[in-house]
């Protein structure tokens, strides 16, 4: 099992690679790179192939970073605030 300290700076990691893929994408840039993209894609699914034997969620949240890198950030961003309230009910009491 990876420690999570790890296993999120990896989905950011990827986050902010598949950020980059989408903005190439949006400026008509990705020809220039594609080949380069498709070898950076091609290994990070073999790592999540294998993370997902041990991890199948880290695995799925790897391959959303690099697919759908807004959505996976939203969804971390609401897993913050979600965290964040939790810890100011928790101070109040």
């Amino acid at each position: 099992m990876l420690d999570p300290a790890v296993a999120r700076l990896i989905v950011e990691l990827v986050e902010k690679m598949g950020l980059v893929k989408r903005d190439m994408v949006h400026k008509k840039e990705i020809e220039k790179y594609e080949a380069r993209l498709a070898r950076v894609e091609s290994k990070l699914s073999q790592l999540a192939d294998l993370i997902g034997a041990e991890d199948p969620a880290l695995a799925k949240q790897l391959r959303t970073a690099w697919q759908r890198p807004a959505m996976s950030l939203a969804y971390r961003n609401a897993d913050h605030q979600k965290d964040l309230k939790r810890a100011g009910e928790e101070t109040e009491d």
